[in-house]
């Protein structure tokens, strides 16, 4: 996990696509697993309507997924906006099976029947400043509070599921002699206003326009001294807005709310970093904030130590689809820390293999004829199996390890193994019985508890010196630690960041903060072999 590795350059595509789709179920292992052995990161929503979608990921990839996609006739034309970044916006894919893929909640509104007409970004400013056309901006408030058309209409909602009731209110809509106006309309991808004119078409409204690609459509095609756009498009990732040119924005978010941080916001006595804004001070309650602050604490310990970003992981390819017949099969538990541990090293390594998540209250017969013990992890290769996590670590960073885990002297190396066997030995038997006292027929784990404690000074003298374990990058010994540490720290939370134990606390943060962790807690439905 080395502080150094240059960040790579992301493709982010939006697209959607309004069409019948009965099969939409269907359509969703292949292109979840296309997704994944690609390593492409983000979110589609498929339902009879359509599809909706944002993905990131290298660019190949990105267009391997949208070729998929294009494949099927129906999809053929489906367009999408490219920007690009130079850290991931998602850290996970997802794909989820939606009633609709933007939620209105009103049954047969139909943008494939009932679409109003596009206007190119070339043409809107002339549509929008004509005197007798009503410019609507579908987005909600937050969105609309940093950024919009100059002279649109804000219809002031918290969701977009609730316009169909402020169309039904708004009097600006109509002129003085109860006539209906010409409508244009825009949001930040062109897919709610499609779906917005569908239902003004569906109230009676005849000339109904509306922004095709959307507000990101038109940044990228006008330029700056030709817009009518004034401020910023909020966007659904991390870059949180984007300008003209599709530029990543200035604008920060509030990290209790996730809204967007308006200008003026951070001079609001509302705005604590890391823990209210003015939009959800009054929304949350003093232990919610309390939980913030420690939060907020800790990331800028980790920071002020360096310790934020731990690296990026190489590019894993854990799917048994695309993988060749004779790549490692490692059987896992997600939150067993032994199984963490060897599944950050594979990372690290960029080992492919084929993960099987394993119900242990139902190990399956293949687990138990590669290792008779039954525990996970175990990684079978085509020529030995590999039972033990130690093992599988050394195993993977022997194959390739590029941020450099592995200490190059005999001496560090002989320490890392001294402490990690220790650890593994004395602390998981405190640990163990801290966390199930009524498993080992105690009253409670306290006492475990403090001799747990009193492992964690030690680590804490280390993190005090230096700022990993393995010296001044993250390694082996961090690696194969951190897991247990944060078991430890989740049967009492509070109790935990309430130790005096600095440095441990921003180790630890830093852990859970990073995109190797985000990788590797990746949930996985139970693997079976049928």
């Amino acid at each position: 996990m080395n502080s150094e590795v240059t960040s790579p350059v992301y493709l982010t595509a939006a697209f959607y696509k309004f069409v019948d789709l009965p099969d939409f179920a269907e359509m969703k292992p292949p292109l979840l697993a296309l997704c994944e052995a690609r390593q492409v990161k983000g979110m589609v929503l498929l339902a009879r309507e359509g599809i909706n979608s944002t993905i990131a990921g290298a660019a190949e990839d990105v267009h391997a997924v949208l070729a998929y996609l294009r494949a099927d006739p129906r999809l053929a034309d489906l367009e999408h906006k490219a920007s690009y970044a130079d850290k991931p916006p998602f850290y996970r894919m997802k794909v989820r099976l939606k009633k609709e893929i933007v939620t209105m909640g009103v049954p047969g509104i139909s943008p494939t029947h009932m679409a109003g007409t596009y206007v190119k970004p070339k043409d809107w400013n002339a549509l929008i400043s004509s005197p007798d056309v009503v410019v609507i901006d579908t987005r909600n408030d937050y969105e609309v509070e940093i950024g919009t058309f100059k002279g649109a209409v804000n219809p002031d909602i918290q969701t977009f599921s609730q316009l169909p009731k402020w169309v039904e209110q708004a009097r600006e809509l109509e002129d003085r002699h109860g006539r209906k106006p010409r409508v244009a309309m825009f949001c930040t991808g062109g897919i709610r206003c499609e779906k917005s004119t569908a239902l003004m078409r569906a109230n009676g409204f005849d000339e109904v326009f509306h922004l095709q690609g959307g507000i990101l459509k038109y940044l990228e095609q006008i330029p700056p001294e030709e817009s009518l756009w004034q401020g910023q498009c909020f966007v659904f990732d991390e870059r949180t807005s984007v300008g003209h040119g599709l530029v990543p924005g200035k604008l920060g978010i509030c990290r209790s709310c996730r809204d967007p941080l308006a200008e003026g916001m951070t001079d609001s006595p509302l705005f604590e970093l890391g823990v209210s804004c003015p939009r959800c001070f009054h929304t949350t309650s003093d232990e919610h904030k309390q939980r913030a602050r420690e939060r907020q604490r800790q990331f800028q310990l980790a920071r002020a130590r360096g310790q934020v970003h731990l690296g990026e992981p190489q590019k894993q390819k854990m799917m048994a689809q695309w993988l060749p017949a004779d790549a490692p099969v490692l059987y896992s538990f997600r939150r067993c820390p032994y199984a963490m541990r060897a599944r950050l090293a594979l990372l690290s390594a960029g080992i492919r293999c084929e993960l099987r998540e394993v119900a242990l209250a139902q190990k399956p017969q293949s687990l138990l004829v590669a290792s008779p013990k039954g525990t996970v992890p175990v990684l079978v290769l085509p020529n030995r199996v590999i039972d033990q996590s130690l093992d599988i670590m050394l195993w993977a960073l022997q194959q390739h390890d590029p941020q450099a885990w592995l200490p190059k002297d005999p001496q560090q190396l002989n320490d890392t193994f001294a402490l990690v066997n220790l650890f593994d030995d004395e602390f998981k038997y405190h640990l163990d019985r801290y966390k199930y006292p009524t498993r080992y027929q105690l009253t409670d784990g306290l006492t475990h508890r403090e001799a747990g404690e009193q492992w964690l000074r030690q680590i804490d003298d280390k993190l005090q010196a230096q700022p990993y374990l393995n010296g001044q990058h993250w390694g082996l010994a961090d690696a194969a630690l951190a897991p247990f540490v944060r078991q430890f720290a989740q049967v009492d939370r509070v109790w935990f960041n309430a130790l005096a134990f600095t440095a441990v606390n921003a180790w630890l943060t830093a852990f859970e903060g990073s995109e190797a962790y985000e990788q590797c807690m990746h949930k996985y439905k139970v693997w079976h072999p049928d």
